[in-house]
């Protein structure tokens, strides 16, 4: 007699960009999704979201990958790469083309420069023109809410406040929100931890998966780390790479900026039991609602 495996209730994930190695802030990401979907019995899913080749550095997938090893952050099921899913991408952007939910854009940036939101220029153009176009969703007048797990309650007025926005480029690549926003739904995403940097594209997201009739996930925005002149530490502005001589160490550093309070014993243990600790003692609510915190330590 067979018997029917029932899928998990959380399936959460961590889709770093590979323009870099894995940094603290980073870490910081990586391992509060982690601990969250781990503190649930849930999955814990990793994608690389390399749909932009320009910002791409050869040889960083790996790098990050092998980082998360080095911590003992083991993932489930097999690394998804959003460079291999472009028919995804394409394919939902058809279908909102078909129900008139987009349009082709040929307006530049220089014309654009002094338009907070899109003032709706190409709406009628529907046919892909003979000039290099993006093509935009029709944002709705409806309000997207949700209640985010750390930052509280979000309301975002569609049309009035984020505007048509592009969902694939003139270069021809996917934009990060659609890609985004189908990942999450075709890989069945029901939770989502990252950095608060990316809280003004979670109500894109969520309108997009449902323009394209999919379910959205449950939020919960962490702040991000910064460096003591307040300026977000990414790889973007060369932060250092995280060592992987002190894994352990780089653990309970994180711990503690995630204010779950590690115990002193903890320095000098294994990842293992650091991670074991963590996951039974993991406590969500126990993070700052604010958007950045400072680097308390200058190697991390």
């Amino acid at each position: 007699m067979s018997t029917t495996q029932q899928a998990p209730s959380y399936i959460g994930r961590f889709a770093p960009t590979p323009s870099g190695p894995l940094h603290s802030g980073s870490l910081l990401a990586a391992l509060a999704s982690f601990l969250d979907a781990r503190s649930q019995q849930g999955k814990w899913l990793v994608r690389i979201e390399n749909t932009d080749p320009p910002r791409e550095q050869p040889g960083a997938s790996n790098e990050i990958l092998n980082a998360l090893e080095a911590h003992q952050l083991f993932w489930d099921d097999s690394v998804a790469y959003q460079s291999e899913r472009t028919h995804l991408y394409q394919n939902a952007t058809a279908t909102l083309l078909e129900q008139d939910l987009a349009f082709y854009c040929t307006c530049s940036r220089l014309q654009l420069k002094d338009q907070p939101i899109y003032p709706g220029t190409c709406r009628r153009c529907r046919q892909a023109p003979d000039n290099p176009a993006a093509i935009r969703v029709i944002c709705q007048p409806i309000t997207i809410s949700f209640d985010d797990r750390i930052q509280g309650q979000q309301n975002h007025q569609m049309a009035e406040e984020v505007g048509d926005f592009i969902i694939y480029r003139k270069d021809l690549l996917p934009a990060y929100q659609l890609a985004t926003a189908v990942d999450d739904a075709l890989q069945g995403i029901t939770h989502v931890v990252r950095g608060y940097d990316l809280l003004d594209s979670t109500p894109r997201q969520m309108y997009l998966q449902h323009m394209l009739k999919h379910h959205s996930a449950s939020y919960a925005h962490i702040p991000v780390l910064a460096k003591s002149d307040g300026q977000k530490l990414s790889k973007q502005n060369l932060a250092t790479p995280l060592s992987l001589a002190t894994c352990n160490n780089n653990l309970v550093k994180a711990l503690s900026l995630l204010n779950q309070n590690p115990p002193a014993e903890l320095l000098g243990a294994s990842c293992t039991d650091i991670l074991d600790w963590a996951t039974r003692n993991w406590q969500l609510k126990k993070i700052p609602s604010i958007a950045a915190m400072k680097q308390v330590h200058p190697d991390f």
